[in-house]
């Protein structure tokens, strides 16, 4: 269903009227279900329609690394300290981590 020029008009003039659909049908004597109806379509035919598919561009992950300069410092409970190069593999340390503990 196609909406003619005379529906098109009301729903336009609706719409600048800033009047509930009611109050706009009842001054124009037009049928509210019917009105709602036209103005339904409208908004159907007038909704953007998305794309199926979007482009996206994948890039490389960036690793943030703590800065080469800064050590890693380990307070033990004991009073230590253990510093250790921020190089150091994250397993190994999880391994001392759990022989000291």
């Amino acid at each position: 269903m196609d909406l003619n020029e005379q529906q098109l008009k009301h729903i336009k003039a609706w719409q600048a009227s800033g009047s509930t659909q009611t109050a706009y049908c009842q001054k124009h004597g037009l049928n509210k279900k019917t009105f709602s109806g036209w103005f339904a379509h409208h908004a159907a035919l007038s909704k953007p329609t998305e794309p199926a598919l979007m482009a996206i561009e994948v890039k490389p992950a960036v690793t943030l690394q703590p800065a080469a300069a800064e050590p890693l410092r380990l307070r033990l409970s004991g009073g230590q300290s253990l510093e250790l190069p921020s190089s150091i593999s994250p397993c190994w340390l999880a391994e001392l981590l759990r022989c000291l503990g």
